[in-house]
């Protein structure tokens, strides 16, 4: 293993990074942009007849954007002699820029939809037609584990019991304000199950093996780093960390068709964002024309109109697509678990560990090792896609 390196050498390096470290701890995108009144709104939207445009609240902004941009751009990136990581933290200080723009126009329509599309792109031609692609395949097949059976306490009580797999420690939290059925907090080491949810046997399953499997091994993975980078987010890591995080699904053959088609469900819903729907458009969209039941129908509306435009939810199928190739043609997953980063970045990575600036992962996905994948028309499905 090579050896880690603090010395003078890259002095100016591990300044910068430490001063980004302690700027970029206010810009946890996920702690502003989950509506604090979901319960509330969803009442008068169902009590509407689905006619009801909701009227979200979010949690106030604690930091002042201006000052922070202003300390972002202000670093002497100059002083990072080698182009590769000095071209790394330029882009990684544009990603924190946008983000910052993402929050403070959360809550003002188009304003936070044209911040998110920097930040998240929206989805392609070739992404729309993969979405499709997956909604003609049958997922009527009945099975016990799918019966929403478990609420958030014995959830709380699954996620301990298979986080011992793992010698990492973290705390688990239950809250009212959640638009997913649960959620890991990166910077405080938490994970967030929604009070309200009821979880089936296959989704606790599914959310073990992508929240804990992979996004908390990322989470402390990035902390054994010398560099704080890997642990706050590479550029554009969200494609690679949710693409790693269902492909830990189906390699723990917990992946199911209708999972599938539920993040086939996130791309219509995020393209119908492009296309100018309003809250209720998409919601229509996806329970009538699809057929979806209105709860699912809500829960994916909701996610992607929240904070005005919200495009995060395009990137988990675009990146199990990218995954499942990049796995196939048996390139290294190690890598990308060393903490928040994005396949783009491989070469610069490599090269960051070959100089002691980064070391391999501590800890590794556990359905990657053992292989649990039986499901051979998720292979075909996942192999077709563009």
């Amino acid at each position: 293993m090579a050896q880690i390196r603090t010395t003078e050498e890259f002095q100016n390096l591990f300044d910068i990074d430490a001063n980004l470290n302690r700027l970029v701890k206010n810009i946890e995108l996920l702690n502003y942009i989950n509506p604090q009144n979901i319960a509330a709104e969803k009442k008068k939207f169902f009590s509407s007849k689905y006619n009801y445009e909701p009227e979200f609240k979010y949690p106030k902004m604690r930091f002042n954007g201006y000052k922070l941009h202003r300390l972002f751009f202000s670093q002497r990136l100059e002083r990072i002699e080698d182009d590769d990581i000095r071209q790394l933290y330029e882009d990684i200080i544009y990603e924190y820029s946008g983000l910052i723009e993402c929050i403070e126009t959360i809550g003002y329509g188009r304003k936070f939809y044209f911040n998110s599309l920097k930040s998240f792109g929206t989805p392609t031609e070739k992404d729309i037609e993969n979405a499709k692609f997956i909604l003609r395949f049958d997922d009527s097949e009945f099975d016990e584990e799918m019966l929403p059976m478990y609420n958030a306490t014995e959830a709380k009580e699954y996620f301990s019991e298979f986080s011992k797999r793992y010698e990492f420690n973290y705390n688990i939290k239950i809250s009212n304000n959640l638009s997913a059925a649960a959620m890991v907090l990166n910077n405080t080491q938490t994970l967030v199950l929604r009070k309200s949810h009821k979880y089936s046997l296959n989704q606790l399953k599914v959310l073990t093996n992508h929240e804990i499997g992979v996004h908390m091994v990322t989470t402390f993975n990035g902390l054994e780093q010398p560099l704080k980078v890997f642990s706050n987010g590479l550029p554009n890591n969200v494609e690679t960390q949710e693409g790693l995080a269902v492909y830990s699904e189906f390699m723990s053959g917990c992946l199911t068709i209708e999972r599938l088609k539920e993040l086939a469900f996130r791309v219509i819903a995020v393209d119908s964002l492009n296309k100018g729907y309003n809250f209720s458009d998409t919601f229509h969209l996806l329970h009538n024309q699809h057929k979806l039941n209105r709860d699912k129908a809500f829960a994916i509306t909701l996610r992607v109109h929240r904070g005005g435009g919200f495009t995060k939810d395009h990137l988990y199928l675009k990146g199990i697509r990218n995954i499942y190739k990049y796995a196939k043609a048996e390139k290294d997953l190690g890598i990308l678990l060393t903490g928040k980063v994005s396949y783009e970045y491989i070469p610069t990575m490599e090269k960051l560990i070959e100089l002691g600036l980064a070391v391999r992962p501590k800890y590794m996905t556990d359905s990657y090792l053992e292989n649990n994948n039986t499901n051979p028309n998720l292979d075909f499905i996942l192999s077709s896609l563009k």
